[in-house]
């Protein structure tokens, strides 16, 4: 769902520029040359992998799991703050969405970020829609044997995990719950076990 806030608001952020938050593979492939990157925190939502993907990391027939932000009253989220520059507003916003809005499973939204020494941003960022299909609550052991194993248009599964935790790594970032996931995945690649959770409120999409 694309933005549907005030028009003379967005006119300005495509005339000026916009900050895009990134929390997942944002961070290592934006498929834009920001003007500017900061490390910036958006509270009251968390990172998780609560997202069915059966077009990139993902099929119909086996589908994968992407990174999502999900709401969370107490939560926050570490990431990046990525400029665009006005001059290339539109065509990176209409690239954006071809990206994050393959399905109807993210929502288009303006949040307040805040980035140390700067203060307060509005930036654009993609919501999971907890009403949508892709949607899924999954016990880690249970994630970790899906993304050991899925593979879509842009490649597979592990991988995804893999660039966006050396980047997190490599920005200080951080984040010892993916830490720990990729251990699992990397385990079960090299032929350790692994159950099926019953803890998903929704089937994977067929």
């Amino acid at each position: 769902m694309a933005y549907t806030g005030p028009p003379a608001r967005w006119e300005r952020m495509m005339k000026n520029g916009f900050w895009v938050f990134g929390y997942g593979s944002l961070l290592w492939n934006p498929g834009f040359v920001p003007e500017q990157s900061h490390r910036a925190v958006l509270t009251g939502f968390r990172r998780s992998f609560c997202m069915w993907s059966i077009h990139h990391r993902g099929t119909p027939s086996q589908p994968g799991l992407v990174l999502a932000l999900d709401r969370a009253e107490r939560g926050s989220c570490e990431g990046m703050a990525l400029k665009v520059a006005g001059r290339d507003a539109e065509l990176t916003l209409q690239e954006l969405r071809r990206r994050e809005l393959v399905s109807s499973a993210y929502h288009e939204e303006t949040v307040r970020i805040r980035i140390a020494g700067v203060g307060e941003v509005e930036a654009v960022a993609y919501i999971v829609d907890r009403n949508h299909r892709q949607y899924c609550r999954l016990r880690p052991e249970e994630q970790a044997r899906i993304i050991a194993s899925a593979s879509g248009g842009r490649g597979d599964n592990r991988d995804y995990l893999e660039r966006t935790v050396a980047r997190l790594n490599e920005l200080g970032i951080g984040d010892p719950d993916l830490d720990s996931l990729l251990g699992r995945v990397h385990a079960i690649t090299a032929g350790a076990g692994h159950g099926r959770s019953e803890l998903c409120p929704h089937d994977p999409p067929q």
